[in-house]
């Protein structure tokens, strides 16, 4: 180990060279750490297995839209408000209920979507929900 003696003005001075010191403790750090066992902690459970199948058929799926002038399209077809009640009668009595996705057009007028909503409430179709909402986010 270095020392250095003396120094300016007869006062004496001490420094101890702590670089092989700190060489030799991260030499011993990194052994310690590649000595170690690695640790798992693992905990067995026993797991109650599920006994419910999936749905046999996917749900149905009627793509209703309504167009920037108020036109209804039933999975692709053009309908009049009358019609449209009577397509969502027959979905609310169907078991299980059909999913209807409502898809207003960007430029549409809010109250031809809430015609088509309140018939759907009125008439008892639960299963309704608004697709292509990415069509508002610009």
């Amino acid at each position: 180990m270095a020392m250095q003696v003396g120094g300016e003005g007869g006062e004496s001075m001490v420094d101890i060279n702590t670089t092989p010191l700190i060489d030799v403790m991260l030499v011993l750090l990194v052994m310690f750490i590649i000595t170690l066992p690695v640790m798992t902690h693992a905990v067995k459970l026993d797991m109650p297995q599920s006994k419910s199948e999936p749905p046999p058929t996917p749900p149905v799926v009627v793509n209703l839209e309504v167009d920037f002038d108020g036109t209804i399209y039933w999975d692709g077809s053009i309908v009049t408000m009358s019609q449209l009640e009577s397509y969502l009668r027959n979905a609310a009595t169907q078991q299980p209920q059909p999913e209807i996705h409502l898809r207003p057009n960007k430029r549409v007028k809010y109250d031809y979507v809430a015609k088509v909503l309140a018939a759907a409430q009125r008439l008892g179709v639960t299963k309704i929900g608004f697709a292509g909402n990415e069509q508002f986010m610009e």
